[in-house]
């Protein structure tokens, strides 16, 4: 098994990744009860050399949900029916994992509404109100 490289900051060193193999429910046929095609790839970040303290506090504030109770994040894959196959996209789903969680949001900054964006609103609510008062009462009752 070779590094992981995910995005230009973080490379997962082999050794950190374990991967272990099972029987799969995918498809297969008869091939399923006799080949151990289902991958599992177990990777723990908060022991990770590949990333940066600022990049491992965020992953885990944000994968938190993920982990195991070891801290382990565990990503399976059954899809199909090679082994290496499985192997090759277990990994991908790691990387988009890792990916996903590593985006930072955009800090949102303050804005006022414009003076016409403002004067539109207004017009509009004075419009309605006019309108609903016209349907009131004629003000004389006989």
């Amino acid at each position: 098994m070779s590094d992981l490289r995910i995005g230009p900051r973080v490379t997962i060193a082999a050794s950190e990744l374990s991967e272990s193999f099972t029987c799969s429910t995918g498809p297969g046929g008869q091939n399923v009860n006799k080949v151990a095609t289902k991958v599992s790839l177990r990777w723990t970040p908060a022991t990770s050399a590949g990333l940066s303290e600022f990049d491992r506090d965020y992953l885990l504030l944000r994968l938190a949900s993920k982990l195991t109770d070891a801290g382990e994040l565990i990503v399976i894959c059954d899809e199909h029916r090679t082994q290496a196959r499985n192997r090759a996209e277990v990994r991908v789903k790691l990387s988009r994992v890792i990916l996903e969680a590593l985006v930072r949001p955009k800090r949102r900054r303050a804005t006022r509404p414009t003076r016409s964006s403002v004067r539109r609103r207004l017009d509009g609510k004075k419009r309605r109100a006019d309108l609903k008062r016209s349907r009131g009462k004629s003000g004389q009752d006989d």
